[in-house]
């Protein structure tokens, strides 16, 4: 029997042969320097924090470099997939505008891009790695597994399947293989590895620069029972076929290097380049950990949309892990799109950067400041359609005296930076809306006798109110009224001699503001008087 025969009863009804597949996948037509960048999720849920910061990097390279990103499902761990999982994946990234040249939705030359649609593909490499006897069938089981990890584990020594373990398995003659598969034992296919942990190699990341290996002499699994390959395997054909140039991805993978640079060279393939990214970590129990979607809402990149913070906010916020160099380059272009700035390999942290909640909350207020009044009407209305049914009616019934609301000390030097999230914005806004306004509680401040309130209430919308009035005669009228009612309305004069008045116009001021919005802190207190009108003030001081 020849090993091509043989070859063909291990992994039967295989389509095409490897050769058929590299003449089908030829080499990318791109202008020199152009990088080709994939970013591979697996559909085990939502996406996390990490995968689009990986999405940003990757994008952002191609994009900088003429070259091409593309998005490719990795779903060959099938029990792990969750229902709907691609959809989940496209319809997160897409919502962040992370535009991909190719992609499942979007097709292209190199497809399919959902790794289960290759089968075919990776079967016609182990095949050809078989004939060539580079792999073996192992009938190896679970139970076998776990005394071979028993027996390591007691002598101390490496775990894994390699040397005199894998020895009896790589030995097997054709015959005595073919008569296990005749009697329906299960197996998968094993790399038989040339490697020799004794030896060194080296790699040059493109992130943490010169990295030494012992070189694998591990046995992978490269096909499993149900004939999809593992993800080592499938990442070495996959990115060779798809030209992949440079692989960004989490460190965690870091130690994965071995394998795959033996992947490569059994394959007869170079490797691509790497690029090793430092997770994003949190601390607990003062330790770093990687941020973990099981353990932090905030690994999940739903957590997000559903408290509204602008995906700009969280895109700006990521591009700050991902180059040290790049506040220093907002600062310097505050107007200029963030997609203008050149990511630098050179400028990537090698070790972990603290997931920083306050800084991105920060970043987000910064952002809806500067948007206009309007944007942030529209952009609220659709975080509210989806997340507040009931305050998107508000918003909707309300829109003319909402945006008004929101443009108060917006179109300045210095915005206001009131809300970090769209989900504030009700609270912010409340008070503003008619039907709304039922206060439970009043924030007085000084003034709290309810008869010297109404006293200054009355006598402000009886004698100084006027609807007309520019915000300098509206002050000027709320100073006479101190002046009337024994209130300083010079506060340098109150300073000198306190003793002498009731209290200064501040606290004549607090008196109007929580008696219109029952806060003690609002807004501009003339732009909310303006936006109320004469009507509904009266209908708020009755109130009291």
């Amino acid at each position: 029997m020849t090993r091509e025969e043989y070859a063909n009863i291990l992994i039967p009804n295989v389509e095409h042969t490897r050769e058929y597949y590299e003449e089908k996948y030829q080499k990318r037509n791109l202008s020199e320097g152009a990088m080709v960048l994939r970013i591979g999720p697996s559909p085990t849920g939502s996406v996390h924090i990490g995968t689009l910061y990986q999405a940003i990097v990757a994008e952002g390279f191609a994009r900088q470099s003429n070259g091409i990103s593309f998005l490719r499902i990795e779903d060959t761990d099938q029990k792990r997939e969750v229902e709907d999982g691609v959809n989940l994946i496209l319809k997160s990234l897409e919502n962040y505008d992370i535009h991909f040249n190719e992609s499942p939705l979007l097709g292209g030359e190199y497809g399919p891009y959902i790794q289960s649609e290759r089968k075919d593909i990776y079967q016609a490499f182990v095949k050809d790695l078989i004939i060539k006897d580079l792999a073996y069938p192992s009938f190896l089981t679970e139970e076998e597994k776990a005394d071979i990890t028993a027996a390591q584990t007691k002598s101390k020594g490496r775990i894994g399947y390699f040397g005199p373990w894998a020895a009896k398995e790589r030995a097997m003659m054709m015959e005595e293989v073919l008569e296990k598969v005749k009697l329906g034992i299960p197996y998968v296919i094993r790399l038989k590895s040339n490697g020799d942990f004794e030896n060194k190699i080296v790699v040059e990341d493109a992130i943490k620069g010169h990295v030494e290996f012992p070189e694998n002499d591990m046995d992978i699994v490269i096909l499993k029972r149900d004939g999809l390959p593992t993800y080592h395997f499938a990442h070495a054909v996959d990115d060779t076929l798809m030209h992949t140039t440079h692989v960004t991805r989490g460190d965690e993978w870091l130690s994965s290097v071995p394998v795959h640079i033996d992947l490569f060279k059994t394959l007869g393939f170079a490797p691509p380049i790497y690029a090793h990214l430092a997770t994003i970590q949190k601390e607990s129990d003062g330790r770093r950990r990687k941020i973990s979607k099981r353990k932090d809402p905030e690994a999940n990149v739903l957590y997000y949309s559903e408290k509204g913070i602008p995906k700009e906010a969280v895109k700006i916020y990521l591009m700050t892990l991902a180059n040290s160099n790049f506040e220093e380059w907002m600062i310097a272009n505050p107007n200029e799109n963030i997609e203008n700035f050149k990511l630098d390999f050179s400028h990537m942290s090698t070790s972990g950067a603290l997931f920083d909640m306050e800084k991105l909350l920060n970043i987000s207020r910064n952002y809806l400041s500067k948007i206009s009044a309007e944007e942030m009407y529209q952009k609220t209305l659709n975080w509210a359609l989806k997340y507040n049914p009931e305050f998107y009616e508000t918003l909707k019934k309300n829109k003319e005296i909402s945006i008004q609301t929101l443009n108060i000390e917006r179109e300045s030097t210095k915005p206001r930076k009131d809300f970090a999230m769209y989900s504030e914005v009700e609270a912010g806004l409340w008070y503003m809306y008619q039907e709304k306004f039922e206060p439970t509680e009043y924030e007085w401040q000084k003034i709290t006798d309810k008869e010297e309130i109404k006293t200054i209430l009355n006598t402000y919308m009886n004698e100084f109110f006027c609807e007309t009035d520019t915000e300098e005669e509206w002050f000027s009228n709320v100073k006479s009224c101190c002046d009337k009612l024994g209130y300083a309305s010079n506060m340098k004069e109150y300073k000198q001699n306190p003793e002498k008045f009731k209290g200064n116009v501040a606290d004549v001021s607090t008196v109007i503001r929580v008696a219109l919005t029952s806060k003690s802190r609002t807004p501009n207190l003339y732009d909310i008087i303006r936006i109320l009108g004469k009507e509904e003030i009266l209908r708020r001081i009755k109130k009291i």
